[in-house]
């Protein structure tokens, strides 16, 4: 082996800087290109017709005393509940949802005083069988239920259904982030990050209780639901290529 002149000595050192040089500039570009991206958001949307429903219906009752309304609300309600099971639906899809009891009051002499109680119990009903909506909406009130305030439309296969929504969502995504990197001289480099924002549900929809007079089954409309999602994306920007 032959031994290091000055010189060999010399211009190895000299490769030292260089070399060093050559990494950061590497680390550098490479921050600098992640931090060139666009963030773009996108929506994407499908239409669903509901195929069951859940209802909150109840019995509300009064009495001079908080035992007089309990009973008489106990009996109500025991009638609704058994009715709804005879007319087909699980008892697995019928679930109290609220019970309260509460005094109700009025001014005597300026002052108030306690006139009777009234007991409140609602239950929540799934109707699986979206067809026998309107029947079973008729049947609840036929039975004795005082009180319904709201239809929740449910589409049971909605994530299945969503899918299509994200590749939408995605898609719409894409197209937007394309339109503003090219507007900026430069070109879309891959994703770097994915976030979704999924719309719940629509508030359950109110409904007034119709008189036990009616016989025919109430009118419903099904209509659509909108699935809708919503993604926010950031891609690389590539500029100069």
């Amino acid at each position: 082996m032959k031994p290091l002149t000055s010189l060999s000595i010399a211009a190895l050192f000299a490769l030292v800087p260089i070399l060093g040089a050559a990494s950061m500039s590497s680390a550098q570009a490479q921050e600098r290109r992640a931090e060139r991206f666009v963030a773009v958001a996108g929506h994407g949307s499908v239409e669903a017709t509901p195929d069951s429903a859940e209802i909150t219906t109840g019995v509300v009752t009064d009495g001079q005393t908080a035992r007089e309304a309990l009973t008489a609300n106990n009996a109500a309600m025991r009638k609704v509940v058994d009715g709804l099971k005879a007319a087909g639906i699980d008892a697995k899809d019928i679930q109290t949802q609220q019970f309260q009891i509460h005094p109700r009051y009025r001014t005597v002499k300026d002052r108030q005083q306690v006139e009777g109680y009234t007991v409140r119990n609602q239950v929540t009903v799934k109707v699986r069988a979206i067809a026998r909506l309107g029947e079973i909406l008729d049947q609840v009130v036929t039975l004795g239920a005082n009180q319904a305030s709201g239809i929740n439309f449910i589409v049971s296969d909605a994530e299945k259904r969503k899918d299509e929504a994200r590749k939408k969502a995605m898609d719409n995504a894409k197209q937007r982030a394309r339109v503003l990197a090219e507007a900026a001289g430069a070109r879309l480099g891959p994703v770097m990050s994915i976030t979704e924002e999924v719309t719940g549900p629509r508030p359950p929809r109110p409904m007034a209780a119709r008189s036990s007079s009616y016989a025919e089954s109430v009118p419903v409309e099904l209509g659509t639901e909108t699935l809708t999602v919503r993604v926010e994306v950031s891609y690389v920007l590539e500029v100069g290529m």
